[in-house]
């Protein structure tokens, strides 16, 4: 027979901090030393048969109020809420992709069963086994026949309604906010949908993933400063990749001609909303297409990486509604800049002449910035903000771009464009520098600019021009940026929202 009515629900309202927090971990520990002394394991190995609870909502939604079905179904999650002490109680039971109500009887169970049950703590992992049945209010639930402890929870879990609020807690124990937010769930649910869509797209391009060396006896492929270890036995100092894409390269030389990479880079920069010193890149090199289709490439990606996360390719960022369907607006970085600051980066081409103008229009130029430095700070403070609709900025000054090719009508401009979407940059894209000796000038003018102080410019890689040495085709190369990309897909303010574990300080 259905369940009749639902009751109010209840929740833990525990003191969780202090003697509170002590005296609540003891009482846990002594009902896991009860069940062990009645020969329960409070933490057996497994449950098998057990079906997802999005599972059995969506098999059995036709289910109308008061009806019960014939089948017995098993699921397991954990314990959230429960209502109801007497003869009848109802208890929340939650796993990775839904909730269902756990509809307990005293005629059903038995004493022993159901004081055992009413004796379980919210946290608790729970297998259930009963009839699904929508009671006549229209809850769905399962009519408990048999439940098991899974896992005795020794601490309490973070209230229900109040939530976590500290976003130090959130960050540092992000079990805590996975287990108390479905939505901070669901974000990661979306991540791993977005990497996967990211990885069928390139598969059925026809492109081939491949795996480089983490850690590199010459860190390169973008400004950036590495993280520096040491191995014992080689008795040498390696570096963590701040960007695979000179190993990357190396496999277009070799032959390959269409590889990708999604994995972790490692940058020794700031820690700030959009910047972890630990994130996730796809980087893809195609031979004998340029930038152009590239481009073209990206925004089809972008857009099945939202289908296949989200379902559309129109989501919701903070107040904006931004469409990721191709094709994207294009504008000429150096007239954008003008456009938006009032300063031509090419009518101020040293270092001095920039500094002063961009200090003149109000923006900051600090004093030791290089040209470079100079056009990318004023790049990140005038234009970027404003670019929310997916904006690919082409065409950059050489001095940014030391692996990128030449226009052919400006011999300072390079064929590079960046993506932008939400604010920030989501993607960096070349037609690549294919000349070792063109390449050999660019790691001189690095060379010039480490000299006067730049500690990000990119050291000479000997090895990389004798790899370009033996030929490589012309080739379209792009970094998307996977954190940046969720945090649009989650509307997520901060890359701590969608990374699980972000660095934090001590």
């Amino acid at each position: 027979m259905a369940p009749q009515a639902d009751e109010p629900d209840a929740t833990d309202q525990s003191d969780l901090s202090g003697s509170g927090l002590e005296r609540l971990v003891a009482e846990r520990r002594a009902k896991a030393a009860a069940f062990r002394a009645r020969g329960i394991d409070p933490f057996p190995r497994e449950f098998p048969g057990r079906v997802g609870i999005a599972d059995v909502r969506a098999d059995y939604d036709s289910l109308t109020p008061g009806e019960e079905s014939d089948v017995v179904v098993r699921v397991a999650g954990r314990l959230s809420a429960r209502r109801g002490q007497g003869k009848i109680a109802f208890l929340d039971l939650e796993d990775r992709d839904g909730k269902i109500q756990l509809w307990a009887s005293l005629e059903q169970l038995g004493d022993e069963v159901m004081g055992a049950l009413l004796d379980m703590d919210l946290g608790d992992l729970l297998g259930a086994e009963g009839r699904v049945a929508r009671t006549k209010r229209g809850e769905m639930s399962i009519v408990l026949e048999k439940v098991q402890l899974l896992a005795k929870s020794l601490r309490p879990p973070p209230d229900k309604h109040a939530g976590l609020r500290d976003p130090e807690t959130r960050y540092r124990q992000r079990y805590l906010d996975l287990m108390s937010n479905e939505e901070v769930r669901q974000a990661f649910v979306v991540r791993a949908r977005a990497i996967a869509g990211v990885r069928s797209f390139l598969d059925t391009q026809g492109f081939i993933e491949v795996e480089t060396p983490c850690l590199q006896p010459m860190y390169g492929g973008a400004a950036a400063r590495p993280f520096i270890t040491h191995h014992n036995q080689l008795d040498r100092d390696l570096y963590l990749r701040i960007a695979p894409e000179l190993y990357l390269k190396r496999c277009i030389v070799g032959g390959l001609e269409k590889v990708y990479e999604l994995g972790k880079d490692f940058r020794n920069e700031g820690v700030s909303y959009k910047h972890n010193p630990e994130f996730t890149m796809v980087e893809t090199y195609e031979a004998y297409v340029d930038y152009r289709h590239v481009a073209q490439m990206l925004e089809q990606m972008v857009a099945h990486a939202a289908i296949a996360a989200t379902g559309g390719s129109v989501v919701t960022w903070k107040e904006h509604t931004i469409d990721l369907t191709p094709p994207w607006r294009r504008v000429d970085l150096r007239t954008a800049l003008f456009e938006t600051s009032g300063v031509d980066v090419r009518m101020h081409a040293d270092q001095a002449s920039l500094r002063d103008a961009m200090r003149a229009a109000g923006y900051d130029a600090p004093e030791s910035d290089t040209w470079a430095k100079l056009v990318d700070g004023l790049l990140t403070q005038a234009l970027e903000p404003t670019l929310i609709q997916p904006t690919i900025l082409m065409d950059y000054p050489l001095e940014l771009s030391p692996f990128a090719k030449r226009t052919p009508h400006d011999p300072g401009t390079v064929e590079r464009f960046e993506a932008f979407a939400g604010g920030m940059e989501i993607a960096n894209a070349f037609t690549e520098l294919n000349d070792p000796d063109d390449q050999l000038e660019r790691f001189e003018m690095q060379q010039r600019d480490r000299a006067a102080g730049d500690d990000e410019a990119q050291p000479m890689d000997e090895d990389f021009l004798i790899a370009l040495e033996h030929g490589m085709p012309p080739t379209g190369g792009l970094g998307l940026g996977i954190d940046r990309l969720v945090m649009l897909l989650t509307g997520a303010s901060s890359i701590r929202e969608v990374v699980l574990f972000p660095a934090m300080r001590t």
